[in-house]
């Protein structure tokens, strides 16, 4: 049984207050690690009339179980959700396909919702993980208006499993202002030897092989998707001489970033854009060698126990006047052109979320490959365990 916290610093709690305001952790864990869930059980048990009541049980139940991404969403769309269908929306966050598919593949998830990125879910369909998708359930669903390079994979053997939520670029931020006069890097060549120099100790890599390991590779110039055990030795040497010159593997690297911690983090590019729209000394960068191009989708799991609330969840997020919300809070491109057209120009604009066509040319979608190839996997592994 985890103890309540007796102190918890100034910034310790405002560090975990960012993080639940931008989902990167659930409204349990927050009260939990800062004492304030204790707090709220005494004040409950002493003022009755404090304790929050049950959602209204409607046709779609109380609840709705959402798996996704650091840093992904709206959470006043999540409340409005709630106030339109009394089902509390739950949130649980990863920080890597792999774990996605590790607790899923272990059965008894409790999810209705998750979102899987575009290699992985012909992956879910052979292992008959996810559901095929009801359109008549979804009615906020127009496929017409979605660009199909970010659509297509929701669809396999002609069947649809997934619609479109974002898509967007994995690169790295930069904190411009504590680079020690060195010029902002432009490469990966660039980000992994600043680390392992002048820069030491200031870098973030993500807790997920396939952007890690594949932005390592890419420092060769080989491809972001490679199962080639000479590559990936090449690349293991290369985080493995890193790894002393690390602040954290992670992927939620916006607290560290924020907090000055940090001076380099591979990061998506929302994360990008959320940060530099906050600190604009903060810089997102893609290699000049290449990297990865993803889109992300909507599914629903085979075992979701809240089916009806599962689909209420996601047409109600599909809606475009909600959609724009999420682009707004988190900074990623849709593929819905419904929404974009709702978007302030100086948005669609952006060179962060719309990088330059010289810059995507060059990025690589993932390979279904990378999800369940144990040379990747075990390197990890080791690069996390040396």
């Amino acid at each position: 049984m985890t103890k309540a916290p007796d102190h918890i610093s100034k910034k310790k709690f405002m560090e975990e207050l960012y993080r639940c305001k931008r989902g990167s952790v659930t409204r349990r864990h927050f009260l939990g690690v800062t004492g304030l869930g204790a707090a709220t059980a005494v004040l409950g048990s002493a003022m009755p009339g404090l304790k929050p009541g049950p959602a209204w049980a409607g046709d779609i139940g109380d609840r709705v179980v959402l798996a996704t991404w650091p840093n992904y969403h709206d959470p006043a769309n999540f409340e409005a959700f709630t106030e339109a269908t009394g089902a509390h929306v739950q949130v649980n966050v990863f920080g890597s396909n792999e774990e996605m598919l590790a607790k899923l593949q272990a059965g008894a998830t409790g999810w209705d919702v998750y979102v899987p990125t575009n290699y992985t879910i012909t992956t879910y369909v052979s292992e008959d993980l996810i559901e095929p998708l009801d359109t008549s359930r979804l009615p906020n669903y127009d496929p017409s208006a979605y660009n199909p390079r970010y659509a297509e994979a929701g669809s396999v053997d002609g069947k649809l499993y997934a619609v479109p939520k974002n898509w967007g670029s994995t690169g790295f931020v930069a904190n411009t202002k504590q680079l020690k006069g060195a010029p902002t890097p432009t490469s990966w060549r660039e980000f992994f030897d600043l680390t392992m120099g002048d820069l030491s100790g200031g870098t973030i890599v993500h807790d997920y092989q396939l952007t890690t390991i594949g932005n390592a590779l890419k420092y060769f110039g080989y491809s972001f998707n490679s199962v080639d055990e000479k590559e990936l030795a090449d690349a293991e040497k290369l985080l493995i001489d890193s790894k002393p010159h690390l602040f954290a593997i992670s992927s939620d690297i916006q607290p560290s970033v924020r907090s000055g911690d940090a001076t380099f983090a591979m990061a998506w590019s929302g994360d990008g854009k959320q940060l530099n729209t906050d600190m604009p000394e903060v810089v997102y960068i893609l290699g000049e060698e290449g990297g990865e191009l993803w889109s992300d989708y909507y599914a629903i799991p085979k075992s979701a126990p809240h089916m009806d609330a599962a689909y209420a969840l996601i047409n109600f997020m599909l809606d475009p006047a909600v959609n724009v919300k999420e682009v707004l809070a988190h900074g990623y491109p849709t593929a819905d052109a419904k929404t974009t057209s709702m978007l302030p120009e100086a948005l669609q604009n952006d060179p962060i979320l719309y990088p330059a066509q010289a810059l995507l040319d060059v990025l690589e979608f993932g390979a279904a490959v990378t999800l369940t190839d144990p040379n990747r996997a075990e390197l990890m592994a080791r690069f996390k365990s040396a």
